[in-house]
């Protein structure tokens, strides 16, 4: 007889049928079930509308402290405003076409870009080989930066008065040296070639340890690839400095250059301290001259008007800086 086969087992099929049924229930109970109400979200807060919060305060202060005396600066410079003679009318731009017109005035503006070029390049070049020495050390560095930059902390009237004690003439610390040594010492607050000099080092002095500083941390972000990669192709250490760390930190040194520009060109204190624009006018920059004419000669219109001068020019520089720095990265030329 043959043999009867056993039917085979239904288990596989009857599983997938039992699952198929649960997935339809579940989706009939889920159909079933009322519709739930939309919850509203809070907005996480670092969001647009909660950043507002925060940026009010510092909006207000700056409201307070800049914008409202640039404000009224740019008001009383439309005015004739002398108090000495008692005389306040309007008269538009007159203050404005008055100092245009104004030999003093271009003379003052031209003794201060010399003193600002001259300065801030020297506290550039100094600033950058000494960042650059630093960043060879292998010890010491961070005594080496506390003790450089002592000279900024010093209040600028202090400065200039330590400083006045060094250059004075015939009995100043430089001169009682040079004294000693035979030689016969210059004026140099007196001569107007020497009191130029001596406010341009006053200013390096002062203000070298910031830019020391800045381009030495600046430095250290550069990418250790390009350098090694640089060094096995054989670069010197001039090599190094000038073709494959200067062009990595050049957002850096538009920077640093703006701010100590723009520090710069309001040069007054030490040069108040040390030779109150003299001898002459060889040294009166045009900060000292819009105190000349605010508070010596109360002419408060006309020196409101310098003011803003003075804000349009320090912004005409920082502006030409940045679009020629984003226009080089851009590839534009």
């Amino acid at each position: 007889m043959p043999r009867r086969e056993r039917p085979r087992p239904i288990s596989k099929g009857t599983a997938i049928i039992d699952d198929e049924l649960a997935v339809a229930g579940a989706n009939v109970a889920v159909a079933a079930q009322p519709p739930r109400r939309a919850v509203r979200r809070r907005r996480p807060l670092g969001s647009a509308s909660s950043a507002w919060l925060f940026l009010l305060p510092s909006a207000a202060a700056l409201l307070g402290v800049l914008l409202v005396p640039l404000a009224y600066a740019m008001w009383l410079s439309l005015f004739d405003y002398d108090i000495g003679a008692g005389i306040d009318r309007f008269i538009g731009l007159g203050n404005y076409s008055a100092l245009l017109a104004d030999q003093q005035f271009w003379d003052s503006l031209g003794r201060t870009v010399l003193i600002v070029v001259s300065a801030v390049t020297l506290e550039f070049t100094l600033g950058l080989l000494v960042a650059y020495g630093l960043y060879r050390l292998t010890f010491g560095v961070r005594t080496l930066n506390l003790l450089m930059f002592m000279p900024n902390v010093i209040t600028p009237v202090v400065a200039a008065l330590f400083l006045r004690w060094i250059f004075v003439s015939r009995w100043g610390l430089l001169s009682g040296i040079l004294i000693g040594l035979g030689i016969f010492p210059p004026d140099f607050l007196g001569d107007p070639a020497w009191a130029r000099a001596v406010v341009i080092l006053s200013d390096a002095w002062q203000f070298t340890p910031f830019m020391i500083l800045v381009l030495y941390a600046g430095l250290n972000t550069v990418d250790q690839s390009q350098i090694e990669a640089a060094q096995i192709d054989g670069a010197g250490p001039w090599t190094l400095l000038l073709r494959i760390m200067v062009p990595a930190i050049r957002p850096l040194i538009a920077f640093v250059l703006a701010i100590r520009l723009m520090d710069a060109f309001r040069f007054f204190d030490q040069i108040y301290v040390l030779t109150a624009g003299g001898p002459g006018t060889s040294t009166e920059t045009i900060t000292l001259y819009t105190y000349a004419l605010a508070f010596r000669l109360l002419q408060v219109g006309k020196a409101s008007a310098l003011g803003v001068i003075t804000l349009l020019i320090v912004a005409a520089v920082i502006l030409g800086m940045v679009m020629t720095l984003y226009r080089r990265d851009r590839g534009a030329f």
